[in-house]
């Protein structure tokens, strides 16, 4: 046997859900970049999930589906307000909280079909409830209840900050939760089709694929940014502050990809926001020292941005806390870990590889007295 560490360059499963060609990234075959521009998070959603965009009265029952589902059982916030909420990162919270959700879905072990597909819409619909009620609930308040009068990423920035957000704020949350929806057989889905390949339930599967995405290595990597951000906190500070830190052989984080060569094609969606939202709430240091970033780093390292690296200043131009940024990860990827893990269901064989071992040549038990 021949070990590939990583997996890197492995072809695990065939799949429709996503692609990256030749560093082009699509969903179910549209163009990444045609989405992000034109498309709602709910179409992306179903597009995903059914393989083709809806039409106008396919996103109008599909949207009112998932706002129905949209409330959480009061259970789930009572439990978090039991936990040490200052000591807790919003990553652990969901991914307790998300474990416990399956409890109350009666039919949480049912594997037909038409069921799973009905969970999928549940737990879609009640991730930014949770997320925006943990951030409610350690911040002293009670979490708000969605209104089924705004759009996904409307409803997420109201129950969060309990205002009607403004045009702006809306469209780059979109254009966030549609860049960060799926990314074909990234870690943590990976994760979630191994989880759902036992024939586990479609709440474990996301379980696990929120505890894979927590890692500094795959979702954590914007929150990451952010905190480089304020440490170099000045334009004039940037230049010493990388020479030190590639002199000491320092990851930068939120930038190069295992996958793409050329560069990630989500990040300069990312870039235009981050411009437009810095200069609105008068912050634009951020943008202006995100820029000078990414010239450095491409000149000395040849690594170009990644999606985490402008989503950093984007989130926090919209004032959300900075370990939420990982959270609100999670809340698009599970429309592509729910994708998937319907997909896996439909055609679905056990994913059980092998090791090398490297280990000791077989040995012989020795008895304790003569060791």
């Amino acid at each position: 046997m021949t070990t590939t560490r990583g997996l890197e360059g492995i072809v695990a499963t065939q799949s429709s859900v996503s692609s990256i060609i030749d560093d082009e990234l699509t969903y179910q075959g549209y163009g990444i970049d045609e989405l992000a521009e034109n498309a709602s998070f709910e179409e992306v959603i179903y597009l995903l999930w059914n393989g083709e965009l809806p039409t106008k009265e396919e996103l109008k029952s599909f949207t009112e589906k998932l706002a129905a589902e949209a409330e959480v059982p009061e259970e789930i916030f009572t439990q978090m307000k039991a936990y040490p909420i200052n000591d807790v990162h919003p990553m652990a919270a969901l991914r307790s909280a998300i474990s416990a959700l399956g409890l109350f879905d009666l039919d949480a072990e049912k594997m037909d079909e038409e069921e799973n597909y009905n969970k999928a819409v549940r737990l879609q619909a009640k991730i930014p409830t949770i997320v925006t009620g943990f951030e409610r609930i350690r911040s002293g308040k009670e979490p708000i209840p969605p209104n089924k009068d705004l759009s996904f990423a409307a409803n997420f920035l109201y129950m969060l900050n309990g205002v009607t957000p403004d045009d702006l704020s809306v469209e780059a949350f979109n254009k966030a939760l549609v860049l960060h929806a799926d990314h074909e057989l990234n870690a943590s889905t990976f994760t979630a089709r191994v989880c759902v390949a036992t024939l586990s339930d479609v709440y474990s599967g996301i379980t696990a694929a929120i505890g894979a995405l927590k890692g500094p290595l795959h979702g954590g990597a914007n929150e990451a940014v952010m905190n480089m951000l304020l440490d170099i906190n000045e334009p004039e500070e940037v230049e010493p502050y990388l020479r030190k830190a590639l002199d000491n052989k320092e990851k930068i984080m939120g930038f190069g990809h295992r996958v793409y060569k050329n560069g990630d094609p989500r990040a300069k969606h990312l870039r235009d926001m981050s411009k437009q939202l810095t200069s609105v709430v008068n912050e634009t240091k951020w943008y202006d020292m995100s820029i000078q970033i990414e010239e450095m780093i491409t000149k000395e390292k040849g690594l170009l941005p990644n999606v985490d690296f402008y989503s950093a200043t984007v989130y926090h131009s919209l004032g959300i806390k900075h370990d939420l940024f990982t959270p609100i990860f999670a809340v698009s990827r599970t429309s592509g870990w729910l994708a998937h893990i319907l997909e896996q269901y439909a055609n679905n064989r056990l994913i059980r590889p092998r090791a090398e071992y490297v280990g000791p040549d077989k040995r012989s038990y020795v008895s304790i007295e003569s060791r």
